[in-house]
């Protein structure tokens, strides 16, 4: 192992048990105060993409040891666009909602918002994964779109959201729906710049 990969694999690792240690001690401190609900947990967007996060971290560290980096390349992109979904959404539609709680634990917040999403796209410079072709990489949104119908549908049942701009008794129909495509294209534009500047085979 050369000091490039030692530095790579060292970067995969730690930021990956960064983001899981932030999941554990969420969940540790909601089972503790009697407030975890499992199925409404697993229901962010944040905290499902934040685990394929760590999953991928892990993994490309140990495919870095074992020169198979290009198989898991798709998948590293697709994660790319996922979190830094998180980390945009997060600041332009949340970030300034002062009375709201996000995370039972504040450092979480910052962690799983914003470190992660930088951490992932830093990774995604230094050790770019191989290009995908473009038509193939728009399959990478059936993940979040999926999560959009299942948190309309869920909602619709159980008057719970995850996210207040998806909640259409806050502010309407219409302002979910804007804010639905706005998503969307941001999703598409996501993975046209990670596919673009992603390595050539």
């Amino acid at each position: 192992m050369n000091y490039k990969q030692l530095f790579v694999t060292t970067y995969k690792v730690f930021f990956g048990l960064l983001g899981f240690t932030a999941i554990a001690t969420e969940i540790s401190v909601l089972v503790e105060r009697g407030l975890f609900n499992a199925v409404n947990f697993f229901s962010y967007f944040t905290i499902l993409t934040n685990i394929l996060v760590f999953l991928t971290f892990i993994v490309s560290a140990i495919a870095e040891n074992h020169g198979v980096n290009k198989k898991i390349s798709a998948i590293r992109s697709a994660v790319t666009v996922y979190i830094l979904l998180v980390g945009i959404a997060f600041t332009i539609l949340l970030s300034g909602l002062d009375d709201i709680t996000f995370t039972i634990v504040p450092w979480d917040n910052i962690v799983l918002h914003y470190i992660i999403p930088v951490a992932v796209l830093i990774d995604y410079i230094i050790d770019r994964p191989y290009r995908t072709d473009f038509n193939k990489a728009l399959s990478w949104l059936a993940f979040p779109l999926a999560y959009l119908i299942y948190s309309m549908m869920r909602g619709a049942i159980t008057n719970w959201y995850p996210y207040p701009f998806l909640n259409p008794m806050t502010h309407g129909w219409g302002v979910v729906i804007v804010t639905v495509v706005g998503i969307i294209a941001l999703a598409i534009a996501l993975t046209w710049l990670v596919v673009r500047f992603s390595k050539k085979r």
